[in-house]
């Protein structure tokens, strides 16, 4: 069986966006080594990682903006660059540093691409220009980055998508921003059924809305799941220098870190630590402590 059709065989025909064993270099330096993920229909999917971790990247391949050396992701069930007009309605996209049109008002360039989208929300629209008191005749080359970042987030929501992603939507944000954006994301969640992902390198925004959690390092998936589940399953675990170590992985291991007397802090997720030596005890981990832990 060639290699490519195996891909093709596990992707989900139910999911949205997904990806499997995408592997991107630039030049002689790898970007994503393998990175795989299935975003699940109405999930609310945070992407978080390092700076460097191949968040942005990961995104642009996933979409179809950036090739991939190999690996192959799909959008609404097809190859990202055979997608057609309608399926692209149904996307909506913010990049990190929002741009084009500058030249134009605000309005007038919410104008131009009302008609291109059979659900656009002009009543979404005047809400979210009011409440940001962004002002519709202001051209965009003159507006600061956070109200420009808020003009992209209105032209992504404003078509009722039935994707959602977003690559650090609040970077530029005030704090009300933030949350005021957060609301939205879970609106469009809760009321059309929206799918989104977006990448946060704030874990309290990831903590107040996200479904799922997604952490990249060093350009590989590291954890996927539930956060829910994730909050129940994995724990810390400080192993004493005195307690010899397994060379191997022990059973549900996700990360070994040595300390600086010697003795080591591991990261285990699942519930088979039966194996563990007696006086052993696991500890909850919230989200910061864990990305800590596993992008130490």
């Amino acid at each position: 069986m060639k290699k490519g059709k195996k891909v093709i065989e596990i992707m989900h025909e139910a999911s949205p966006l997904q990806a499997c064993g995408l592997n991107k270099m630039y030049g002689k330096q790898t970007v994503l080594n393998g990175a795989s993920l299935l975003v699940q229909s109405g999930s609310i999917v945070g992407l978080v990682g390092r700076n460097g971790a191949g968040k942005s990247t990961f995104i642009e391949c996933l979409l179809g903006i950036q090739q991939v050396q190999s690996g192959q992701a799909q959008l609404f069930g097809k190859d990202p660059y055979s997608i057609n007009d309608f399926d692209k309605s149904m996307l909506g996209y913010v990049p990190q540093r929002p741009d084009g049109f500058d030249w134009m008002t605000v309005e007038a360039m919410l104008n131009l691409l009302a008609p291109l989208y059979p659900q656009w929300d002009h009543g979404l629209v005047a809400r979210l220009l009011a409440q940001w008191k962004l002002n519709p005749s202001q051209r965009l080359l003159t507006m600061s980055p956070g109200e420009r970042q808020q003009v992209a987030i209105i032209r992504a929501i404003a078509p009722r998508p039935r994707l959602l992603v977003l690559d650090e939507p609040a970077s530029a944000l005030d704090p009300y921003a933030r949350r005021a954006l957060l609301r939205e994301i879970v609106n469009l969640a809760s009321e059309d059924g929206c799918t989104v992902l977006f990448s946060t390198h704030i874990i309290s925004d990831l903590e107040r809305i996200a479904t799922h959690l997604a952490l990249l390092h060093e350009g590989s998936m590291r954890l996927y799941g539930a956060v829910d589940d994730i909050k129940d399953t994995v724990r810390r675990l400080h192993w004493p220098a005195t307690v010899p170590l397994p060379s191997s992985a022990i059973a549900g291991e996700l990360s070994r870190r040595q300390l600086e007397d010697g003795s080591y802090s591991l990261v285990l997720r699942g519930e088979e630590h039966c194996t563990l030596p007696s006086g052993l005890q696991t500890q909850a981990l919230n989200l910061e402590d864990l990305f800590v832990e596993l992008t130490a």
